[in-house]
């Protein structure tokens, strides 16, 4: 496999088209908007930079990486001659439905689609496409090209010889697959939602603040990031999407989002990404002031 899709130029998409193209892969970078694409190699190109101010790449790398995306907003001339589509759109089932059905049609036949969801069914995924044996889970972790781990999800028609393609791929970027089965949530989110969504109700109990559970996490548990900014930096409403999967597909109360988790997405609250969470991030990206709303 030599020439890798990549649908969604977002967070998520732009870190796996970074990662796929500085380990040497043609990589088809598809968003349907061109101010998305636009943002997406900004991005790539200052972690880049990132990396030349580390002395672990050259700036030679950096422009052979580059060299190495094109960019389309057409998902059919986009995907026409890839060998694997690795699909990082939203956290959206009738989304990653449409796109998959789209795919599907589109691809070449002996293509393999992927999808960086992090929690939804890759079986039910499948289920959208006349391939359901080249379908599989690719659920990279953010920041794709820094974080090492990748979680590979067989869905139920999976076949063996697709799993151990894309474990061998991930290998080669760098990467440390684990292969776990198709059930909400995964391994990582169906440990780490619950932890976040306790962390949240033990805010809305008023048992500690922001900061004084986030203390307690890193100094107490070792985590390197509290809980609270935690979600912050993940987006707490893509935190709410996973919950709600994970919720309607186990109907096991310890699912529900807490009420004030709720609350803060309908508010527009999302974390970084909206400049306000748990923290506020109208000065500075990093979790130096509480929000307002939950000041003493």
């Amino acid at each position: 496999m030599k020439n890798i899709t990549v649908i969604g130029a977002g967070t998520m998409g732009n870190g796996i088209a970074h990662t796929f193209a500085q380990s040497g892969y043609r990589v088809s970078l598809v968003d349907i908007s061109q101010e998305a694409i636009d943002r997406g190699l900004a991005t790539i190109s200052k972690n880049l930079d990132r990396m030349i101010a580390r002395e672990k790449i050259s700036e030679a790398d950096k422009t052979e990486t580059l060299d190495h995306i094109e960019t389309f907003t057409s998902l059919a001339d986009g995907v026409k001659s890839a060998d694997l589509i690795v699909e990082a759109a939203t956290e959206n089932l009738e989304l990653k439905l449409k796109i998959f059905k789209q795919m599907d049609e589109e691809a070449p036949a002996d293509c393999i689609l992927a999808t960086n969801t992090s929690s939804i069914s890759i079986t039910q995924i499948a289920a959208a496409t006349h391939r359901p044996e080249k379908v599989i889970g690719m659920h990279f972790m953010n920041p794709v090209p820094i974080m090492k781990l990748v979680e590979i999800i067989r869905g139920y028609s999976t076949s063996d010889q697709v799993t151990q393609s894309i474990m061998e791929m991930s290998k080669k970027l760098g990467k440390t697959p684990t292969e776990v089965n198709d059930y909400p949530g995964f391994v990582a989110n169906r440990i780490l939602m619950p932890m976040i969504n306790e962390a949240i109700e033990t805010l809305y109990n008023g048992v500690a603040g922001v900061e004084e559970i986030d203390t307690v996490m890193k100094l107490g548990m070792a985590h390197p990031m509290g809980p609270l900014q935690l979600a912050d930096f993940i987006g707490l409403d893509v935190c709410l999407s996973i919950l709600n999967v994970m919720y309607d597909g186990f109907k096991n109360p310890k699912y529900a989002p807490c009420p004030l988790l709720v609350n803060m997405v309908m508010a527009g609250k999302k974390g970084v990404k909206s400049g306000e969470g748990f923290y506020d991030y109208s000065e500075s990206r990093k979790a130096e002031k509480v929000s307002i709303a939950f000041k003493n």
